[in-house]
């Protein structure tokens, strides 16, 4: 599959590339950005996944998180998709913020006229990571997956429907329980239908219920002060508590002050680098 590179940077030693694909999942172009690290030069590297929130593009995330140092030091290759399909003509697709363009979710459509078109759950699972094996020093065993509001509601489905798939999952205040919140009532209703069933398979607090206990050490940074936390869109105590009853090792840390912010992941990016490069380099 032809790639096309939009551009390249040097940064810490190794180099911030952008590259534009045709998706087959996802019928159109897509943007995907990858840090490639000094040691991707003689070897290959395990790969970080970043799953975006609202609104973002492959941009947000290389541009506001100062990732790149720890990545670098750490030996990682850390690939950051767009967060949906582009530019589909599909009728609504840009009329709301929290649905549609820039608002995947994650999950694979059923309902039209999304179906076609809005796949991202494939696409992170699969066709993104093939595309990244094949053109890229990454050593495909060690694959981790980590993320932002929508893209950690993202990370932990991904990991929590693929047990054994991913080394380490990390989150920064994730949708913990989407089809309790009106973000995910909104995104699961258009994508998925109204049968509420259906959307339990991409929520974390129902999939961890029923997960089959392969290690997974999850790590998820929540700021005190986010709105939407107190707006009840995050709701990480129904996670924990889900957690704790099936024996799931989960670190939750409440950070005093902090937003929702990229402030806020800027701030602990270096944790959840350490983090995974924890069960990667093992």
């Amino acid at each position: 599959m032809a790639l096309k590179q939009i551009s390249s940077n040097k940064c810490f030693g190794g180099l911030q590339k952008v590259f534009e694909h045709d998706s087959v999942e996802l019928n159109c172009k897509m943007k995907f950005a990858i840090y490639l690290p000094p040691k991707a030069e003689t070897g290959k590297c395990p790969a970080l996944y970043w799953l975006s929130g609202l609104t973002c593009t492959e941009q947000n995330f290389i541009s506001k998180s100062g990732y790149h140092q720890a990545a670098s030091e750490h030996g990682l290759v850390v690939i950051a998709p767009d967060t949906s399909p582009r530019g589909c003509n599909i009728k609504g697709e840009d009329e709301s913020w929290d649905f549609g363009t820039g608002a995947g979710f994650y999950v694979d459509a059923t309902e039209d006229p999304w179906k076609t078109n809005y796949r991202m759950y494939s696409y992170v699972t699969e066709e993104l990571p093939k595309l990244i094996n094949a053109n890229f020093p990454v050593d495909p065993p060690r694959m981790s997956i980590f993320g932002h509001s929508m893209g950690g509601h993202g990370a932990l489905i991904c990991a929590l429907k693929n047990p054994g798939k991913y080394k380490s999952v990390s989150a920064f205040a994730p949708i913990c329980n989407p089809v309790l919140c009106p973000w995910g009532k909104k995104a699961f209703s258009g994508y998925l239908g109204t049968d509420q069933n259906k959307w339990k398979a991409y929520d974390a607090t129902h999939l961890v219920k029923s997960y089959p206990g392969s290690q997974l050490d999850i790590l998820i940074d929540q700021g005190k002060d986010d709105q939407f936390l107190s707006d009840g869109q995050l709701l990480p105590d129904n996670f924990i508590a889900a957690c704790t009853e099936k024996k799931v090792p989960v670190v939750f840390r409440l950070q005093e002050g902090y937003d929702h912010s990229y402030y806020f992941i800027a701030t602990f990016i270096t944790d959840h680098i350490r983090h995974h490069a924890k069960y990667l380099n093992a």
